[in-house]
């Protein structure tokens, strides 16, 4: 007490005393908060790591559940696509009975694109007057281009463009594009046709980057 007290002033030494007078009467108590603060440390530390490695192997996990789903949905796509390719080249051969088994009782098929701003399309196919240009083998060419597919379930979207080319009328309209969206449906086990719209065109002449046959 002696040695802590010298070099200061008569004044500074009084607040010294008071000092040791306080950790003389709470050492002891914080001594066990002190303990206990790094009880709770260490519990907060174990449970934030036990977290943190069930966080990453639920993770892990569900990478590894979702990576057959993924192959499933990929092979269902590329069905899908092969199916649209088919019944396009049954359109051009006048396939009837291979259009006929692949479309929907209640196929619809809209032409022309005045539908998306609120006007007429071109006109409406169901299934008998579609299957009648089928029969009278309305088109030398229907060729698919930049197709994409979405799946869902037993629901297939495809979007992308066909260029065409009509075998009788105008020779100026020979030639034609248009964008379109198609829906298809699997049931019992094969996929069926069930609605074509046109979203854009159709647009005469030569489509760009097409290679006429």
């Amino acid at each position: 007490m002696y040695a802590a007290t010298m070099g200061l002033s008569v004044r500074e030494r009084p607040y010294l005393r008071e000092v040791n007078k306080l950790r003389h009467s709470h050492g002891d108590r914080i001594r066990p908060m002190h303990s206990q603060f790094r009880s709770r440390f260490v519990f907060v530390a174990v449970l934030t790591f036990s977290a943190f490695s069930q966080t990453k192997i639920s993770t892990a996990a569900s990478k590894i559940i979702s990576t057959p789903a993924s192959a499933t949905s990929t092979e269902a796509a590329a069905e899908v696509l092969a199916f649209e390719r088919a019944m396009e080249a049954a359109v051009v051969r006048g396939d009837v009975a291979n259009v006929d088994r692949v479309s929907a009782p209640d196929l619809t098929f809209t032409h022309g694109d005045g539908w998306t701003t609120g006007g007429k399309p071109l006109g409406v196919d169901d299934r008998k007057s579609f299957l009648k240009r089928v029969e009278n083998k309305q088109y030398n060419v229907r060729d698919l281009d930049s197709v994409k597919v979405e799946m869902h379930g037993d629901i297939a979207i495809t979007y992308g463009r066909y260029v065409a080319q009509n075998r009788t009328g105008n020779p100026s309209q020979s030639w034609f594009s248009v964008w379109f969206e198609r829906v298809y449906a699997k049931r019992d086990g094969r996929w069926l046709y069930l609605s074509h719209r046109t979203v854009h065109g159709p647009t005469y002449g030569p489509a760009p980057g097409f290679r006429k046959r």
